[in-house]
């Protein structure tokens, strides 16, 4: 290759070479997307025209119809081709240095997180039956707070109702179109949480006559969508009046009511599966810093006892 060749075929070449079977299959997936939205973006751009202007000419429309956490995902993926390219002599310069990442703002219109109470009215209105349910596997979530594939590739094995714990060892390859077992986001999500006994008891109802290796909430021979989850939650959400919220939504919401009942931030990063507390920090931040306002009282009027 050289600086006339196309910025798409560099990136898919670099895609194939570095991230195929180096990376997870739903990880590759997601730099093929961000090669198929670079194509439609600039389908005829060479290396030898990515300066800043182009590259922040690109981050710009891919902003224009994604939320800013995406946008800086898409940069990332890109940027990491072009520092290799630069290094290859391709390119003289960094262009996505001191890039700007925009994106629309849903924020405001989107619920993180739920609060107490809110979750309080969600728990009332689920219908925990007999035989393993969506409603079960949303309580599941609300009270672990694993992720969604991880939630998905339990199996009744790594149930211990004794000790009251779940095992996280792998997760449900659901967006595949030949769905499996798949390995856990890193090592550090291989964990073994704990529950309250009596979500334990509830879950071991449901399992009690499912083979122990296969998955509790996935049928045999059925694809799971994350829309078909999120479309039931929805449900229970206004039956229950409270505003909708996602299913990574139900993650946020056990982090924050752990943290704002004096869970230290090391074991909520511990429990979410974090690969390191900074994690937990950037992405509960507002949380952290509000409640570090409340120490400050605190600390405040522990001084002023001292005589």
């Amino acid at each position: 290759m050289d600086k006339y060749t196309l910025f798409t075929t560099y990136f898919a070449d670099w895609i194939e070479t570095y991230k195929r079977n180096a990376v997870r299959p739903v990880t590759y997936r997601k730099y093929a997307t961000t090669l198929k939205r670079l194509t439609e973006i600039a389908p005829e751009l060479t290396l030898l025209d990515v300066d800043r202007h182009a590259y922040q000419g690109i981050l710009n429309v891919y902003a224009e119809t994604h939320e800013r956490q995406t946008t800086l995902d898409f940069h990332h993926h890109l940027r990491a081709a072009l520092l290799d390219a630069v290094d290859d002599e391709l390119l003289k310069h960094d262009p996505s240095r001191k890039a700007v990442v925009k994106g629309i703002d849903r924020g405001r219109c989107k619920v993180k997180y739920l609060s107490l109470s809110q979750l309080t009215g969600l728990l009332s209105v689920l219908h925990l039956g007999g035989e393993a349910s969506w409603d079960h596997f949303i309580l599941l979530l609300i009270k672990s707070g694993l992720r969604f594939a991880e939630a998905l590739g339990l199996t009744p094995s790594d149930l211990d109702t004794d000790k009251c714990t779940v095992t996280v060892s792998k997760t449900w390859d659901y967006k595949s179109t030949d769905p499996g077992f798949a390995p856990t986001k890193n090592e550090s999500s291989k964990r073994t949480v704990h529950l309250d006994q009596q979500t334990v008891a509830l879950i071991r109802s449901v399992v009690q006559s499912l083979p122990t290796d296969q998955p509790i909430f996935v049928r045999p021979g059925h694809r799971v969508f994350n829309e078909s989850v999120n479309g039931r939650l929805r449900q229970v959400c206004e039956a229950a009046g409270i505003p909708t919220i996602t299913i990574h939504g139900l993650r946020h919401t056990h982090a924050s009511i752990l943290l704002y009942a004096g869970v230290s931030v090391a074991s909520v990063a511990r429990r979410l599966g974090h690969a390191n507390i900074t994690t937990t920090q950037k992405t509960y931040l507002h949380i952290i810093q509000e409640l570090e306002a409340q120490d400050d009282d605190k600390i405040i009027r522990c001084l002023e006892n001292f005589t």
